[in-house]
């Protein structure tokens, strides 16, 4: 058995997420917060506040989601829960495409090809249920782990923006791939 639950070489199991999923997404995207954003957002938030804000967010997004919105979210489920999950909007951007607004993965879990994973399954779905082509990502400047990975992807940087969640503005990068078809691959870890 790995460190992260999976007994079977066939896991992690990549489906749809479900209501019951709401408190473990929640838990997971803020502790994956906690960890990668320490020095970038502020320690008060990223102790104390990050854990209401994100299962306020997923309570909303599973309790009463925008009805003007197409979105998916994907997790990755090994034995002992979830270790993953990617979250979209489909055609939010005339220009840019579907976004992808959240890719996480459980800390003991990264670098196994589970976050590509996510990304393949994801550009799957939406090859089937959205009408744009393209996929893009906001990321903070300072995460250079995330920007590390997006670059490996083929990601390309295409604007700057600033991201204010937390209480303090931070500069960020949007990452866009012109083509869902350049991530639908087989799903090989990369």
């Amino acid at each position: 058995m790995t460190s992260w639950g999976i007994t079977d070489p066939q896991l992690p199991r990549y489906r749809p997420a479900r209501a019951s999923d709401e408190s473990a997404i929640a838990s997971l995207h803020a502790d994956s917060w906690r960890r990668a954003y320490r020095g970038l957002l502020p320690d008060a938030y990223l102790d104390h506040d990050v854990f209401a804000d994100r299962a306020a967010l997923w309570r909303q997004r599973f309790g009463q989601p925008d009805q003007k919105l197409v979105t998916v979210t994907v997790v990755a489920e090994g034995d002992d829960g979830i270790v993953g999950f990617a979250y979209s909007v489909a055609d939010d951007d005339p220009e840019w495409g579907t976004l992808l607004d959240n890719l996480h993965v459980r800390f003991d879990a990264q670098r196994l090809g589970i976050a590509t994973r996510l990304v393949t399954e994801t550009a799957r779905w939406l090859q089937e249920h959205a009408t744009s082509s393209g996929l893009y990502l906001w990321a903070l400047e300072g995460n250079m782990r995330a920007r590390r990975f997006y670059d490996v992807l083929g990601g390309r940087v295409t604007g700057h923006g600033v991201f204010s969640e937390g209480g303090a503005p931070m500069p960020c990068l949007r990452y866009s791939w012109s083509r869902l078809d350049d991530l639908a691959g087989d799903g090989s870890p990369a």
